[in-house]
C-alpha cells in the first residue's frame, strides 16, 4: 500500500483527508514542517501533500527540504490561494502536482494517481537501457508484438503472424529476434515467446507513454 503524509496546520482538514484516503493508502500527517521533518527522516513516503502556507514556514521552503531529504518523494502542494505564476513556480521548484482549496476530492484523487503513476514510470525507466528502449520502441511492428505479449501470455510464431497480419513470417521472425537480443523477450521449450522481467517493465513504461502521448 502506497504511503502518504498530509502537511497541514488546519488539524480538522487532516482529519478529513485521512477518512477519505486511508480506505486505499497508509496514511500519516504532520501538523507542521518541522513534524514531516521528523516523519521524513525515519520513514520513507511516496507522496507528501504539503500546504502552501504554514506558520513557521512556507511550503516553498518545505519543499526544498522535502526534495532534501526524500529526492524521491513525490509533493502535491495544496493552497487556498491559486494562480498560474504560483502553479509554475512550485513545479519549477519540485512539485509533482498543485492542487487549490477548495477541491472536490475526486480531483485529488486523480491528482495522487497521477502522480504514483509518474514515479513508476520514472522508475521503469530508470531501470532500463534507454538507447536499447528506443531502438525496441522505434518499430511498430515491435511494439505491436509486445502489446501482443502483454494482454496475451505465451504465444507461438504463427500465433503472433496470424494476429498481426503479416503474409511473411520470416520478417516477424527478424523483429523477434531483435527483441529477443535485446532481452525484452524470451522463448520457452515449448517455442512460445514471452516477456522477460525487463520486457515487463517495458510494456509498463509503453502503456504509460501511450496514455500521455498517443490521442
Amino acid at each position: 500500500m502506497k504511503k502518504i503524509l498530509i502537511v497541514d496546520d488546519d488539524g480538522e482538514f487532516r482529519r478529513h483527508l485521512i477518512e477519505v484516503l486511508k480506505e486505499e493508502y497508509q496514511v500519516d500527517d504532520a501538523s507542521s514542517a518541522t513534524e514531516a521533518y521528523e516523519k521524513l527522516g525515519t520513514g520513507n513516503f511516496d507522496i507528501v501533500l504539503l500546504d502552501y502556507m504554514m506558520p513557521k514556514q512556507n511550503g516553498i521552503d518545505a519543499l526544498y527540504e522535502i526534495k532534501r531529504l526524500r529526492p524521491k518523494t513525490k509533493v502535491i502542494m495544496i493552497t487556498a490561494f491559486a494562480s498560474i505564476e504560483n502553479a509554475i513556480d512550485v513545479i519549477k521548484k519540485g512539485a509533482s502536482d498543485y492542487i487549490s482549496k477548495p477541491f472536490k476530492i475526486d480531483n485529488l484523487l486523480l491528482a495522487i494517481r497521477q502522480v504514483l503513476e509518474e514515479a513508476k514510470f520514472e522508475e521503469g525507466m530508470k531501470k532500463l537501457d534507454i538507447d536499447r528502449t528506443l531502438s525496441a520502441l522505434a518499430s511498430p511492428i515491435r511494439r505491436n508484438i509486445l502489446k501482443l505479449l502483454r494482454g496475451r501470455g505465451d504465444i507461438h510464431l504463427m500465433e503472433i503472424t496470424r494476429h498481426l497480419q503479416i503474409e511473411d513470417h520470416t520478417k516477424v521472425v527478424f523483429h523477434l529476434k531483435m527483441l529477443k537480443e535485446a532481452d525484452i523477450i524470451d522463448q520457452s521449450k515449448g517455442r512460445t515467446y514471452f516477456l522477460t522481467k525487463e520486457g515487463i517493465r517495458m510494456t509498463e513504461c509503453l502503456k504509460t507513454l501511450e496514455q500521455y502521448l498517443i490521442p
